[in-house]
């Protein structure tokens, strides 16, 4: 089991700057120095130049670093801000306030892309990034998230283990200088996970029910 992974924003933050705006989106000053990796000695993999312990995750995988400056910029919706998401999927955390995520008999609440026609039985099997949400949150107007503004669905989780990551995969290159060459989903374990820098933990969905409210109508369940 992977262990829970927390991080310290007690640092002020403009609640007028912030209002509304997901916890998990990344601001434009967070994304504006990326760290560059460098291949490891003998093709063994990547790494960070000046790397320390908690730039990776139990599984030896590489984390990108995020620079924490919420509320400073412009909210860069579509995008995640690395950490905050590996916090509230890790925590099973509201996406939208970081609050407990809603949960009920019928499972964990979660507000995603309404993709019901891509095979049967849909959304169960998916992998995804997006985290889980609290009740009031999903009951939010649907501008703050443009992806769900026309067709989002309303789903109960009753197992939504943490499966691998999404993130970039990377390839030798010259003067252990990696490659970039393209996002990928990796489950843990895999090949080529030294190889990839990780963006977003991923749970998988199952027994996962589409619903018509967010709304509890049982007593609440113990978190699972």
């Amino acid at each position: 089991m992977m262990a829970r992974f927390y991080i310290d924003e007690r640092l002020p933050v403009s609640s007028t700057a912030t209002e509304h705006i997901p916890y998990v989106t990344a601001w434009s000053e967070e994304l504006a120095h990326p760290t560059p990796v460098i291949q490891l000695a003998y093709g063994s993999g990547i790494a960070y130049p000046n790397e320390t312990p908690d730039d990776r995750d139990p599984h030896g995988v590489l984390w990108k670093r995020a620079h924490h400056a919420r509320g400073q910029g412009k909210p860069v919706f579509g995008t995640m801000h690395s950490t905050r998401q590996r916090h509230a999927m890790a925590n099973l955390l509201c996406q939208i306030c970081a609050a407990p995520a809603d949960q009920d008999d019928d499972g964990i609440l979660w507000l995603l892309q309404d993709n019901r026609t891509d095979w049967p039985g849909w959304p169960n099997q998916a992998a995804v990034y997006e985290p889980p949400i609290c009740a009031p949150c999903a009951a939010l107007p649907p501008r703050l998230c443009p992806a769900l503004r026309n067709r989002a669905a309303v789903i109960r989780v009753r197992s939504a283990p943490i499966t691998g990551i999404r993130g970039g995969l990377f390839a030798p290159g010259p003067d252990r200088t990696p490659r970039a060459l393209r996002p990928v989903h990796r489950p843990y374990p895999d090949s080529d996970l030294s190889w990839t820098l990780a963006y977003y933990l991923l749970r998988g969905l199952q027994g996962a029910t589409i619903v018509e409210s967010p709304h509890r109508t049982t007593a609440p369940a113990a978190a699972r």
